[in-house]
């Protein structure tokens, strides 16, 4: 499992003395522990829940890069890239604009979604479909272009 695999990165982290990356593996690991305690009940995260907790972490980081570039804190925004991109390790890859279109076009066909009246529905099969290997953001956009015209 993904979060076992973190685990393992962790204790090579602390014998590498790597500081950077043991303090965003213990921070994706304190997530993951906060993630299965939630709820109603105990419950193990699969590698999907990990992976989406991980993308959510990792988009944190480049939102604060953005704010701290932004303000001219470049120090900064250099550590919060770094971090993201230690998260991005365990991420799947990120597929192309071309890959993300033939997908969302293929779940706004099998639900049979034209209408701009329709944006939910179809963004909730074109997410499904995606599978976060996209940004919301990327897939709404294509959605309400696609059902718009």
């Amino acid at each position: 499992m993904l979060a076992d695999q973190i685990q393992t990165d962790l204790t090579a982290a602390m014998k590498a003395r790597d500081e950077l990356k043991l303090s965003v593996l213990r921070m994706a690991l304190a997530a993951i522990k906060e993630a299965k305690v939630s709820g109603d009940e105990v419950h193990d995260l699969t590698d999907e829940e990990v992976v989406a907790l991980l993308a959510k972490e990792a988009k944190r980081r480049d939102e604060a890069a953005e704010a701290f570039t932004a303000g001219g804190r470049t120090e900064s925004a250099e550590r919060e890239l770094a971090e993201r991109d230690v998260l991005a390790a365990y991420l799947p890859a990120p597929v192309s604009d071309e890959e993300i279109e033939a997908l969302v076009d293929e779940a706004l066909a099998e639900g049979g979604f034209s209408e701009p009246s329709q944006m939910g529905l179809a963004m909730k099969a074109a997410m499904a479909k995606v599978g976060g290997k996209a940004d919301g953001k990327k897939v709404s956009a294509l959605v309400k272009a696609r059902l718009a015209g």
